[in-house]
């Protein structure tokens, strides 16, 4: 059996070249068809996100010696698929082909080959994926292969464990993560507290996305442009918490806030130490956490000698965020590890399922051969033959039918010095070796 990965991610192309191999809903279908219809595989698996462009491709009728040429022949196909040029293609694509394939599967599920590395989003991605060419193949009234099916299956659940006994995906590796990080470790929760984020840009977009996940119930967003702060809103679909408001309205939203988050391109403070203690003041000098994630700084520095003002820079952050890599780091060796497990069990049911259907088919040769014997040995008791003698020859006949092709197995392996095939089969017929 083969199992073929092509890919190109942030690795190794570009943002335009990835865009250009990227598969919409209509061209996946497309793509799945057209595979069919070349026989260029039995099954595949279409991936396709911002960062990787992924055809996984499963076809137990190569040989070992086609297996070159198969190869050859599924590059090309992705070239005219895209309409791609074949060397600058292959100047940034990735092949695996068997069990690298499989691990490299296990790594991309799991965010080991993530940009952002045990970042969660990709597991879901790969689900999505492999849930759209079942869908497919359903519609064509067909299936995805067993193989394939229970690599993916299994490649999920491997997902499952390494987000289970490792810290892969616990500590925060962005910006925004690590100041939303930072905000519960200082306020026992969120959920009740009021955030002013300033900015209306990609920063204050994921960490406004975060702290809705986790049920803040009272957002203020802040921006100079209150229109691109109105469609900051839209992208969050309006939720009733969030409200907009310009910069000219900033002192009000100081005055409510217990976390303070600040991400604009203003060349100037926005926000001075005055700003701050006024905003303390009105709110009787409670806990206040200022997170100042601009450069230049939006944040006036001297707020952090007010009382009860938490204040850190993007620095601080970074500094977070590079502790968190380390673990991650550390958390990545034993997900890989996990994999590697997973990989060899795979790999152990594979074998088996493929020499299954190999004595099936044994079974099945045996049994003809019987029922052939078999039916002349009647016919010639009927016809007036010696049952006794026909009953031997047929026994004769049988054994030297059945013990044939075992003989020739033995065979090989002695000319070819397979001792442990020969233990194995010695062991199997009960015999010890002399």
């Amino acid at each position: 059996m083969t199992i073929l990965v092509l890919g190109i991610n942030h690795k190794t192309a570009s943002v335009a070249l990835r865009e250009k191999v990227a598969f919409s809903d209509e061209k996946r279908a497309f793509a799945l068809r057209n595979i069919q219809q070349t026989e260029l595989a039995e099954s595949a698996v279409i991936l396709s996100t911002c960062n990787r462009t992924e055809v996984y491709l499963h076809n137990k009728r190569v040989s070992p010696q086609e297996a070159q040429s198969w190869i050859t022949q599924a590059v090309q196909w992705f070239s005219t698929i895209h309409q791609l040029d074949l060397a600058e293609l292959n100047r940034c694509i990735y092949i695996h082909e068997n069990l690298p394939a499989v691990n490299h599967l296990m790594e991309v599920a799991c965010g080991l080959d993530s940009l952002i590395l045990g970042e969660p989003q990709i597991l879901g991605q790969v689900k999505q994926a492999y849930q759209m060419s079942e869908e497919y193949y359903q519609h064509e009234h067909q299936s995805i292969s067993g193989e394939l099916s229970r690599l993916f299956q299994k490649t999920f659940a491997t997902a499952k464990r390494v987000r289970t006994e490792t810290n892969i995906g616990e500590s925060a590796v962005s910006v925004a993560y690590a100041a939303c990080s930072l905000a519960r470790q200082i306020f026992e929760s969120l959920r009740d507290l009021t955030i002013l984020l300033v900015g209306a840009g990609e920063t204050i977009e994921l960490v406004s996305r975060h702290l809705l996940r986790h049920g803040v119930k009272n957002i203020v967003i802040a921006n100079r442009t209150l229109a691109r702060a109105e469609t900051l809103l839209d992208k969050l679909e309006r939720p009733q918490n969030v409200q907009a408001i310009g910069l000219e309205r900033l002192q009000e939203g100081l005055n409510q806030a217990d976390i303070v988050i600040s991400s604009t391109g203003s060349p100037t403070v926005l926000i001075t130490q005055t700003m701050v203690e006024m905003a303390q003041q009105q709110r009787d000098y409670k806990p206040m956490l200022l997170v100042d994630i601009a450069v230049p700084r939006d944040i006036e520095e001297s707020a952090a000698e007010l009382d009860s003002v938490y204040h850190y820079t993007v620095d601080d952050l970074q500094n977070i965020i590079q502790h968190n890599l380390s673990r991650r780091e550390q958390a990545s060796e034993q997900a890989k590890e996990i994999i590697r497990q997973e990989c060899q069990d795979f790999f152990e049911w594979l074998k088996v399922h493929q020499f299954s259907n190999l004595i099936r088919k044994y079974r099945e040769n045996a049994d003809q051969t019987r029922q052939v014997l078999l039916e002349r040995a009647l016919n010639a008791i009927q016809q007036g033959e010696d049952a006794e003698l026909v009953v031997q020859e047929l026994s004769y006949k049988l054994m030297n039918k059945l013990i044939h092709s075992p003989t020739q197995a033995m065979q090989t392996m002695v000319k070819n010095g397979n001792a442990t095939g020969l233990q194995m089969f010695s062991k199997a017929l009960g015999m010890e070796q002399e």
